[in-house]
């Protein structure tokens, strides 16, 4: 059995955005990060995430909204969570809601993306 050449380990989570300058202050916001350039001639736009992963901000194709979110970003308190989303008058889609391993809050971004914030129970 050959060993796989691919890392086990996740480099970057790709989000489609429509309005790359809305989508970097949207998310920039949402993380209390300072507001960078982007690269690509203005279609890629890196948040660097605490950890090895990246999220990027990608304009290079449309948005097809699936109904699962995208990914989940970790919190220590889920209520606490849910109140900051809806002071910003985010679309907060579900939750909290506890399912057992933890409890967590289904948003939307502004292109409809959907994510989640999840506190380990």
């Amino acid at each position: 059995m050959q060993n796989s050449p691919i890392d086990n380990r996740i480099g970057s989570v790709f989000v489609p955005v429509s309005d790359m300058r809305t989508a970097i202050e949207w998310y920039s916001d949402l993380f209390d990060l300072p507001i960078d350039e982007s690269s690509h001639e203005g279609t890629i736009y890196d948040l660097e995430m605490a950890g090895d992963v990246t999220l990027t901000l990608d304009s290079n194709r449309p948005v097809e909204n699936s109904s699962q979110p995208l990914c989940y970003f970790w919190t220590d308190d889920v209520e606490v969570t849910d109140d900051f989303l809806r002071e910003r008058g985010i679309s907060v889609v579900m939750g909290p809601e506890n399912v057992g391993s933890v409890t967590f809050v289904t948003f939307e971004d502004p292109d409809g993306n959907r994510l989640m914030a999840c506190q380990a129970n």
